[in-house]
């Protein structure tokens, strides 16, 4: 899963990025309004962190924006204001949920894993394909209750398929929301992932759809 950061406060931006990405996000950065905006506008992120007080361009008019254009990405906004008023112009706005400064970073990744799994239809933090277990909240795979080890690149690509479970998701869809914006992204490199993933939960969960993708679901016949 692929996110983005808009916070002009560098060592705030850098902190969120730092746990984010320790609990398997790709991440992007921003640190003010128009790079955030332009970032939001042409990349397609799976959820945005966004700052209210940003210079250049403040972050209601960038999520105004956003929204006018049709992008529809979940919004957390991050906020030093504390007036009901401005909270609900947040949400007027677009935005999806909403945390005051000061936080804790534990409830900033509770309301992304919510507001994640909620684009995606689901209704608890843990997914399951067969005997496939994803715990998003710890970041953790087991296979019939016995855990696997997997690269964050690995996580990140089972996550992903996790979210999407039933739906074919091409190459160029797992590259987008994989890597980074400055990662020197190759589609190839995503049969090596699915082929070590794979391997390493040892059951037929991953199907290859020809010239089109791959699709997560449960093996013929598995319970």
């Amino acid at each position: 899963m692929r996110l983005l950061v808009v916070e002009d406060d560098p060592d705030l931006n850098r902190q969120l990025a730092s746990a984010l990405e320790e609990a398997g996000y790709a991440v992007d950065r921003a640190v003010d309004g128009e790079e955030g905006h332009f970032l939001g506008d042409t990349e397609p992120y799976d959820a945005v962190v966004l700052d209210l007080g940003l210079p250049k361009m403040d972050g209601l008019s960038v999520l105004e924006a956003w929204r006018r254009a049709g992008r529809t990405m979940p919004v957390l906004i991050l906020t030093a204001r504390e007036r009901w008023s401005d909270k609900v112009q947040g949400f007027d706005a677009g935005a999806d949920d909403y945390v005051a400064k000061p936080f804790h970073m534990e409830e900033v990744l509770a309301r992304l894993r919510a507001l994640l799994r909620r684009a995606a239809g689901h209704a608890t933090s843990e997914f399951t394909c067969g005997p496939v277990r994803l715990d998003t909240r710890a970041s953790r795979v087991t296979v019939a209750g016995l855990a696997v080890k997997l690269t964050s690149h690995e996580y990140r690509l089972l996550a992903y398929l996790m979210h999407h479970q039933g739906r074919v998701v091409s190459r160029t869809e797992i590259v987008e929301h994989l890597y980074e914006q400055d990662f020197d992204r190759d589609s190839n490199t995503i049969e090596v992932f699915v082929g070590r993933l794979r391997k390493k939960l040892g059951v037929d969960v991953i199907q290859t759809v020809r010239g089109l993708g791959y699709v997560l679901a449960p093996a013929a016949g598995a319970s």
